[in-house]
Parts: C-alpha cells; sequence; structure tokens
C-alpha cells in the first residue's frame, strides 16, 4: 500500500510584537557665533535629539517636535524628512528588534529655545573639519587624510580595487586638481569610514591604531548629521531655505556669510548681489544699522511672497556660488 501523500503548508516567519523599533531624530541647524550649529544632547559622548515614536504621537512630526522639546527646550519651526535610515546591521551590534530611524531636518533660529534652558550647540564643523574651506583646503586634508586615504586605497589586494579606491577619494576629496564638491558632505564621511579613520569605524577594535578625524558622535549619528549637511548645502541654491536661520531684518552681507559658513566656500560678492537682486529675493526695509565697518548699512527682509510666485512659475530659486 502506498503511502498518502501529507498535506503539507508553509511555514510562515513568526511575528514578534515588537520586531521593529522606530527611533525619531532631529538635525535641527541654526546659526551661531560659531558658525552653522547643531543641537546636540549628552555629555561626552554627543547625540542628535531622539525619541521613539510612540502610539500616543498624532504625527512622526509631532513626535519629533515633542522629544527635541522635552529634551532641549527648543521648539522647531521649519521641518523636512530628511532619509530613512533601517540597515540591519546599522549600528555594529546584533539586535533582537531592528532598529528603524526616522531623520528629519530642522532649521531654527538660537533664539527660539526657552529661556530657562540652554540647549547644547555645536559647531558642525566640529564633527567634520575637512568641509570648511572658506580660507582653502583645511590642513587635515592634505598634511592627513589624503595620505592615509592614499595608503589604504595601495593597500587592496587586487589592483582594480586599488584604482578604484584612489578615483573616490580623488572625486571625494578634490585630489588631483579636481574641484571640491561641497555637496559630497555624505560620500566623505562614508569613504573615511571604510578606511577606519574616523572613530564609529572602530569601536568594535581595542583601540584606535591611528589618530582620528573629527569629532565622533552616538551610533551612526555622525553619519545621519552628513546627509543633513549635505541636504542643506544642496537646497539653499534653488530654494530660499536660508531665510528659515536669518533674523527678520539683516544685512546683504549677513546674508552672504550666511551662506558661505553653510556651504563652507567663499562667494563672489558683486555675483552673489546680483543674484539676489535679480531674483527679488529681499526687499529693503527703510532702516539701516550702525554696527558695520564704514557707513551704515541697508537692512533688508525677506520676500515671503517670492514662494508663491516661484511655485507658479516652476522656475528655481538659485543661490549657488558664482
Amino acid at each position: 500500500m502506498q503511502d498518502q501523500p501529507v498535506a503539507t503548508t508553509k511555514e510562515k516567519p513568526s511575528r514578534k510584537a515588537h520586531d521593529a523599533h522606530v527611533d525619531l531624530i532631529a538635525v535641527v541647524v541654526a546659526m551661531t557665533d560659531q558658525g552653522p550649529g547643531i543641537l546636540t544632547v549628552g555629555q561626552p559622548n554627543t547625540a542628535l535629539p531622539s525619541g521613539p515614536f510612540e502610539l500616543g504621537h498624532r504625527s512622526l512630526q509631532f513626535g519629533l517636535r515633542a522629544w527635541v522639546e522635552q529634551q532641549t527646550g527648543h521648539q522647531l519651526g521649519y521641518i523636512e524628512q530628511l532619509y530613512t535610515f533601517a540597515d540591519r546591521d546599522r549600528l555594529g551590534e546584533q539586535r533582537q528588534q531592528r532598529v528603524i530611524s526616522i531623520s528629519y531636518l530642522a532649521l531654527t533660529r538660537v533664539e527660539h529655545s526657552a529661556a530657562s534652558r540652554k540647549p547644547a550647540w555645536r559647531s558642525w564643523y566640529d564633527y567634520f573639519p575637512w568641509e570648511d574651506h572658506r580660507s582653502g583646503a583645511p590642513a587635515v586634508v592634505g598634511d592627513i587624510l589624503q595620505p592615509r586615504l592614499l595608503a589604504w586605497a595601495e593597500g587592496a589586494a587586487h589592483v582594480p580595487v586599488r584604482r578604484e579606491r584612489r578615483q573616490r577619494a580623488a572625486i571625494a576629496f578634490g585630489f588631483d586638481g579636481r574641484d571640491w564638491n561641497e555637496e559630497l558632505v555624505l560620500q566623505r564621511y562614508e569613504l573615511l569610514y571604510e578606511a577606519a579613520l574616523v572613530e564609529e569605524a572602530t569601536r568594535s577594535e581595542q583601540s584606535a591604531s591611528l589618530p582620528i578625524a573629527g569629532t565622533s558622535m552616538i551610533a551612526d549619528h555622525r553619519r545621519i548629521l552628513a546627509t543633513g549637511i549635505a541636504r542643506l548645502r544642496s537646497k539653499i541654491k534653488y530654494r530660499p531655505v536660508v531665510f528659515e536661520l536669518m533674523p527678520p531684518v539683516f544685512t546683504l552681507l549677513q546674508l552672504q556669510r550666511t551662506v558661505e559658513a553653510l556651504s563652507g566656500r567663499l562667494l563672489h560678492k558683486p555675483n552673489f548681489r546680483r543674484l539676489i537682486e535679480q531674483h527679488e529675493l529681499v526687499e529693503e526695509t527703510g532702516e539701516t544699522t550702525a554696527d558695520t565697518v564704514g557707513r551704515p548699512a541697508k537692512l533688508f527682509r525677506f520676500r515671503h511672497a517670492v514662494l508663491d510666485e516661484r511655485v507658479v512659475a516652476g522656475t528655481k530659486l538659485p543661490l549657488s556660488r558664482a
């Protein structure tokens, strides 16, 4: 007698109640006396403001705003979603839960903080000292990063890999006479991570064998910060988001210095002012300020009507370097 076939069912993957954990992380940018500042929490290992998305939060943005205000006393204004980080091994350790981090870019002003709280603002160039080219290429690029990146490239076992690494380093950091692209913030950080030249890449080892570039952050928060800086550097060239960081009234020189600080590049003054005038981004207030060297400077404010005008026209707002 033949055996009767046994009915089988495809085993379904088990589902646990808490397979995934959702974090909300904020890259909060403001202009400080030291330049572009990042709102941080925690000492001595700094982190970006963050917290879990909870059932009581009516939206992701609501949850993010609540966590930032609770942790720093700072109320957020402009927010846009940045990126969702969900790689299985992104936190460098085995976990029972998959951690999904939804990041946001927030632009604000320092004075929006509660009077009773003093948020910790840190210059973003503390974390990425190779990104500030306003006075030329930083010494850390030529003295430290270039020789170590080239040594890392030459350490590859195969010729095609060595060639590919050298090319990536040249494109990212402007080696071999290439132009510096201020928007490649994330690519530069990820290259340094791959070459084990940042602390985050060496945490699983007993100690790093070489000095480390830039101030580290917990988990992959510096990677998230790099993503936010890259987004902002790109966006200030075609949308007037820079005015979210400006005071209500300002001089044209203050506006130019802000754009330069964000991009890490100097601008050609006459060409920059010509761009501002051609696209009617600002209007005079009729007042002047004596807080400048020489004759009083005119004060301006942002023309909010330009937002509706540009949306209708379908054109971009060029605030790029000349």
